[in-house]
Formats: C-alpha cells, structure tokens, sequence
C-alpha cells in the first residue's frame, strides 16, 4: 500500500485560500494587478496614510510602515556603516561607465544586505530602506553651485553615460525583480541658486531644454528604466516642477513612456502655496500635485487630501491611481513576497565595506584624480629622504566624504596615504599650517619654515562640505550653500606662497573639492597639480598612488574651471549662452575634458566610413611613447557648420577609457549613428545640419587652452554627415 502525504497539499490549499481572500499576496499575477487589489482593499483614510514619505503601517492588511527617503549618492548614505565611494563628481571624472556601474552594483549589495540587518532589529527608520533618491543628474551649469559636486559635471551626454551606468548597477539586472529602487533628481531645470531654490522660477528656451537639460533624464527613463523620479523644488516655465503636467504627463509618462513612482523633493509640495504662491491652501497644493502626477509626497502635504476631495478638488479615483503607481515600486522590490522569493533576501552583510569594495571604492578614486600641471617633478620616489606635508585637508576626514556620505571605521586621508608609502628611511614632517577658510590667531609661524630643509613639499589645500553644499549644510558658506568666489581661500592662497618662498623647494599642490578652484596666484609657483576631489575613504591612499606613481594619473575634468566669477553669466540666467565647455567663448583656467599623464599619447590616422544607411565607424590610431603602462580617455568631438553661432563650439559625443602597456599603439573604433550628429533647433527639435562637420579625437577638449597647458595630441577629420549617414 503507497502511503500519500496530505501535508503538502493541505497546506497549498491554505495558500490558495489565503491568495484568494488577499489576492495581492499571489507571486503570479502582475505587480500592478497586486497592487491594484491592495489600494482596493483601503480606506480613504489609509490611503492618505501611504501618500508621504513615511508611509504608516496598515496592521489589518499586514502592511509594515515604510520610509520612502533613503540616499546612495556615493555609497549607502546616513545610515551608518557602509562603503564611502568618492564623490559623485568623482564619477564623472573617471569618464569610466562600466566601473560606475560596479560601483552601484556594490551599493545596491550593501543596501539589501543593511536592509536585511535592519528589518531583523525592527529598525524601518528614514535612510533604513531601499529606494534610493539617487542619481543626481541635473547638469552642473554654473561653478557656484555648492550641489553640483552630487552631479557628473557639465555635459549632457557625460552625465547620460555614467548615470544610465551607475542605475543599471544599483536596480540590478533580475528578471523579475529590481535590488534597490534608483531615482534620477532633480527633474527638470534645476541647478541653483540654492538660497531661491523654493521660489525660483527657471526661463528655459527650448533649444536649451531639449539639448541640455532633459537628456540625462531621458537616458535614465529609456535605457536604465529607473524605477523613481524626483520632481525639482524650482518652478521651471512658470510651473512648480512638482505639479508641471508638461514635465511629468507630456514629456516624462507621454513622451518617454516612464513607468515608475514619481515623488517631490521634500517640502517642495508645500512651496506651492508658501514661495510660489500658485495656490491658496495645502489642500490646493496636494490636487496641483496629484493631478500632475506626483505620487509620493516627501513631506505632509498630501495628508490634506482629504479635504481636497471634500472640496472636490480632485478624486478619490486618481489617489488610488498614484498609489496604485508607487506600490508598484513595492511590488517590483519584493516586499510583500514571502522571504527568500528574490536572492537579494539572502545577501550577507559581509558585503557592507568589503575588502573587495573598498578595492574599488580605491580604483575609483585613482581614475579620477586628475593632473592640472607637472614640470617633471612627479611621481616622486618612494626612497626620497624627506618630505614636509602641510595644509588644513592633509589628514582630514572631512575632504574625504563630500556630502550625503556613508560611514566607516577605516577612512584613509591622504596624511595617511603618503606615510604608508614611502620607505620607512623616509623623514616626514607634518603639519596643519593653515586653517581651513579663517585667519590662524597665533601670530607665530613655524609652518612655512620647516619645509626648509626637506626634498619635496606637499600642500594639500582646497574646500570641503564645510563651504560648498546643500542648503543648511555647509555652515561655513555665507550663500547658503553656494560659492561666492571660486577662489581659494585667501588664507591658503598666502600660506602656499610663504611655503614656496621660504623653501624654494618642488612644490606638489593636492587640491580637494566638488567644484572648480580658480587658481591663478599659485598656478605658476606649484611644480605639479592635483585635483583629487572628495576622493572616499580609500583617498588617501589613491593620491599617495597617483604622487608615487603607482598609477598614472588619467582623470579628466567633467567640468570648466573658469578663472573667476567674472567669466560667468549671472547665476539666475538659464540660458546656456556663455555657460560650459560648449558655448564659453572666452578662455579658461583649465578646460572640461583636461588632464594629464605621466605616459605620453599621440593620436593619427583619424577616418571615417561608412558601413550601412545610418552606420558609420571612426578609427583612429593611438600610441603610448612612454616606458610606463597607463590609462587614456579618448574623447570624441564634433563641431556642426555652425558651431559657435548657435551650435556648440565643441559637443563630446562619445569616449573610451583604454588602457597601453609602455610602447604600445591601439587602433580605437567608435561606432557612429545619426544621433553622435543631431544638434536641436530653437524650437528644440533634432536635426542634422547641412555642410560639413569637423570631428576631432584626443586625450583632452581639442581647443587651443588644452594645449596651452600640455595637451599635446589630437587629430581631425572633416566630413558631411548627411552624406556619410543617408
């Protein structure tokens, strides 16, 4: 006789009974059909209750509370222990798109195993979850901003390819579900003032929108299909970002096809009716943005949505719509799902600041790290007798982080980096010198002095998050976050000075910050220049690998240093005339796309040809002249028939990061389409000019600056696009 278990099917009926009365539990059906018949089961009451960033638990529905605001700028952020990757900035430096990729992918890693943790302790607290509010892809238009350090720098389609990267690694590539939900911010036209970022009102041609500004945000949506969208505190065509149907309805779900959760930046809703004055009441700010599209509200407006019904303002059906919309999100994490439904439930918190990810978060650092200036004086022997380090960011940690950063036990400053990589036969003075921004009150100097009788100097110099930042966060900003001047301060520009006339010895200036430094006074009187940014907790040790030459420098500047303010157009103006690599017309300190090697590459032997209607391909060859293996960005530009009277000057249309052993010479491809020549009308519509279209390839900008400082090498082409492409 053939006994049966009834075990398992007694208790598959219990399931199917329980699918069936809670039909949002059952794995087979589509997440916006679950999520449909979970809003359906809630009360107006509950309803509201889900519409803020701190979404309250529904106990009869087993719906646990949930915050909405997490950060992953550069690493799990504000929420204790996790990797600090350098800057986003940073990222942009690296013009690197695969090892930004790995980089979120290490994020998302760590987030769904602190995730993990979190849930077993019962800590579901704002930064505890796993929608990140992050990238941030707005385009850094102007050098005072204090956030554009959170951004990939200046260039649309720079910005488009790290972005599109960094989402694809932080959602993961399941096929079912996503690790960590991305959010590309701040939609859409929005780069400072940050003192009139709730009032300010964004005048934007349509040339300027579509060329400029939406892009990153369009890559994002069409090709990363990231899962959230944060709309703008600013007004942007008179409309508040938050409740702009043209920006939320017509462009992003109509014209993009986006299908995510659409959420305001906190506070922003309620700007409506306190700075911009578009509405009377809160009730009136919550219809605006729910009409719009706004699904999420991070702040309290929304909890006035009843009264907006009430009021017949708006419809209880289109609030079921929005959260419909948002518990999608849900849905596509795996929060309602039985444990262990997705492998993100079982990642370890090894994971959380790895060896393996501190390895990376250091390969990044040392990608971006780029070389302003070198008479020859670097890289410096690890053997050297004795070295005199000087400066406020020498050892401080502060340089390290940038903003909306991650903690760890183990940061390594670049105080750090440099004792632990020369020879212990090495004599190393140290000291602080100078403080940060203020005047010293001990009118005594030994600093300056002491550097008399070592080899080298090194001075490390520069700004933190103390000076540049969000709104609120950067105490020691008199511009609420913004930079006045783009100066150093005047303090460390008279320190480096004294240091150099009291020594006279080799002078190596490392320089963090998120945003350009004008230079010019100490330009001259360094021997060799580093930009290091906010470089993460592994920085210190990759800029004493870059000044030792481990690694040659091969970071490249995401953005333009301009020489002063003065070269600026005001803050407030929106129109790129003047703004950027693409349409300054006056010469800068240092270029976007500049930075040199310790290698020393020569580029020839540029053609293009043509393979299909709409194909092409550009060849080039490059060579590496030097003894020594290292990395080169190859950057690919095009000027139209009319570039510089209403098309960009220059307009970088792809890159390649390529790595040379001493002596080698590469044959580098770029595959061409139509897109690489589109350029917009002033109505903002893409077309290809009529004429012929300078192309040019090289390791920096190819304008006569670059050379100026030492970019030696780039080769051109002219062609007709419309003839090579029909």
């Amino acid at each position: 006789m053939i006994r049966i278990s009834l075990l398992p099917l007694f208790v598959f009926s219990l399931i199917s009974i329980a699918n069936a009365q809670r039909p949002w539990l059952d794995t087979s059906k589509p997440y916006k059909d679950r999520a449909t018949a979970l809003v359906s089961e809630m009360t107006l009451e509950e309803k509201i209750s889900q519409m803020v960033d701190q979404s309250m638990s529904i106990e009869r529905l087993n719906i646990p509370e949930y915050n909405w605001w997490n950060e992953a700028l550069h690493g799990v952020a504000r929420n204790g222990r996790a990797t600090v990757f350098p800057q986003a900035i940073a990222f942009g430096a690296s013009f690197d798109p695969e090892l930004i990729e790995k980089v979120g992918n290490a994020i998302s890693d760590e987030a769904r195993a602190k995730f993990n943790a979190s849930l077993a302790i019962g800590n579901r607290n704002r930064y505890a979850g796993i929608t990140f509010w992050s990238p941030n892809v707005n385009i850094f238009r102007d050098a005072r901003w204090g956030r554009g350090q959170e951004t990939y720098g200046e260039d649309p389609f720079l910005t488009s390819r790290i972005g599109v990267s960094f989402v694809k690694g932080l959602q993961g590539n399941h096929d079912k579900y996503i690790k960590a939900a991305a959010c590309a911010k701040h939609y859409a036209v929005h780069s400072g003032p940050e003192e009139f970022r709730h009032e300010f009102n964004a005048i934007v041609n349509k040339k300027d929108l579509y060329e400029t500004y939406l892009p990153a945000f369009e890559a994002l949506v069409k090709e990363a299909k990231v899962e959230g969208v944060m709309g703008a505190y600013n007004r942007t065509l008179g409309e508040p970002c938050c409740g702009s149907p043209f920006l939320l309805q017509d462009i992003l779900r109509d014209d993009w096809g986006f299908d995510g959760y659409i959420v305001s930046d906190c506070g922003a809703i309620s700007d409506f009716h306190r700075f911009h004055k578009v509405t009377n009441s809160p009730a009136e700010s919550a219809a605006l943005a729910l009409k719009s599209g706004t699904d999420v509200n991070c702040g309290g407006v929304y909890k006035a949505l009843d009264k907006a019904i009430e009021q017949g303002l708006v419809e209880e059906q289109l609030l079921d719509e929005r959260l419909v919309q948002q518990y999608t999100t849900r849905f596509r994490l795996g929060l309602f799902d039985p444990a262990g439904s997705n492998p993100y439930d079982d990642i370890s918190t090894d994971v959380v600041d790895s060896d393996e990810n501190r390895a990376l978060a250091k390969e990044v650092a040392q990608k971006s790290i780029v070389m302003l200036k070198n008479d020859g004086v670097l890289p410096l022997k690890k053997d050297i007798r004795s070295i005199y380090i000087a400066g406020p960011n020498a050892h401080s940690e502060e340089v390290l982080l940038g903003n909306y950063f991650g903690l760890t036990s183990s940061t390594q400053s670049i105080l750090d980096g440099i004792v632990s990589k020369v020879s212990v036969g090495t004599t190393i003075n140290y000291k602080y010198g100078q403080l940060p921004w203020d005047k010293n009150i001990n009118p005594i100097d030994w600093a300056t002095g002491s550097g008399a009788k070592s080899d080298a100097l090194i001075a490390v110099m520069g700004i933190s998050g103390l000076l540049e930042g969000e709104e609120g966060e950067a105490i020691a900003s008199d511009a609420k976050g913004d930079r006045n001047s783009l100066k150093l301060p005047q303090n460390q520009i008279d320190f480096v000075k004294k240091l150099k006339k009291r020594s006279n010895k080799p002078l190596v200036l490392v320089l963090t910050g998120g945003s350009p430094i004008a230079i010019p006074e100490l330009y001259d009187i360094a021997d060799a220049i580093l930009f290091v940014w906010y470089p993460g907790e592994e920085g210190g040790n990759a800029v004493a690998d870059v000044i030792f030459g481990d690694v040659s420098p091969s970071g490249r500047l995401p953005i333009t240093f301009p020489r002063s303010i003065d070269q600026l157009p005001p803050y407030e103006d929106y129109n790129m005339k003047g703004r950027t690599y693409k349409y300054m017309t006056e010469e800068p300190l240092f270029p976007f796309g500049f930075g040199l090697s310790y290698a020393d590459f020569t580029y020839s032997d540029l053609s293009v040809s043509r393979i299909s209607k709409g194909k092409a391909v550009a060849k080039v060859k490059v060579k590496n002249n030097s003894s020594i293996a290292a990395e080169e960005v190859l950057q690919f530009y095009i000027s139209s028939p009319i570039a510089g009277q209403g098309d960009p000057i220059y307009d970088l249309k792809a890159f390649k990061r390529e790595s040379f052993q001493a002596g080698e010479e590469k044959e580098v491809s770029f595959d061409l389409t139509l897109a690489q020549f589109h350029q917009f009308t002033d109505e903002g519509q893409k077309v290809v000019r009529k004429g012929n279209y300078q192309i040019y390839v090289s390791g920096s900008l190819p304008s006569n600056r670059s050379v100026e400082l030492g970019a030696k090498s780039k080769t051109t082409i002219t062609v007709n696009a419309r003839k090579l492409m029909k």
